[in-house]
């Protein structure tokens, strides 16, 4: 298993003057708060520690993991966000509603990044129990929230870069 290997919230990003004006939107599941709200705060902390101002973080709540794709929809369609961060923890379960919550929930992620031609990033944890989700939400294995900001920052360099 990769996580084996290292703490994956280790990062080289180095803070630039273009973050200062990047707005970012994160879309938080609010099943599994316990996990969700740490992803949130590892994103929201890592968010300002490369720059990025608070007023220009805006932070929206969805019921669970299936519903992060329209909430994403929904801040895209708003244009007023440089990338959009989606957060939830999928834990497996005793029935198939993990496989079938868990894919509907990527595509639709997926989907709407390549409908906007906008940063939607994948912040979604899947894992087959509460101490997996745990060790990946400020655990040993680091916060997945920390690592889904520091995608979302490199996503906007890259589309400024080629893009703007």
């Amino acid at each position: 298993m990769a996580t084996q290997l290292k703490n994956l919230s280790t990062t080289s990003l180095v803070a630039t003057k273009a973050f200062l004006k990047s707005k970012i939107s994160i879309v938080v599941a609010e099943w599994n708060s316990e996990i969700t709200f740490a992803l949130r705060d590892g994103a929201i902390s890592f968010l300002m520690e490369m720059g990025v101002k608070e007023k220009n973080i805006l932070i929206s709540y969805v019921p669970g993991a299936f519903e992060l794709a329209h909430g994403a929809q929904l801040m895209a369609l708003d244009k007023k966000c440089d990338a959009v961060i989606t957060i939830g923890c999928i834990i497996k379960g005793e029935t198939p509603h993990f496989d079938f919550i868990g894919n509907a929930c990527a595509n639709g992620i997926m989907n709407v990044g390549l409908q906007y031609g906008l940063p939607i990033i994948f912040g979604v944890l899947t894992t087959n129990d509460l101490k997996q989700a745990k060790e990946r939400s400020g655990g040993k294995h680091g916060n997945k929230g920390i690592e889904a900001a520091e995608t979302a920052l490199k996503m906007i360099a890259l589309h400024n870069e080629l893009i703007k």
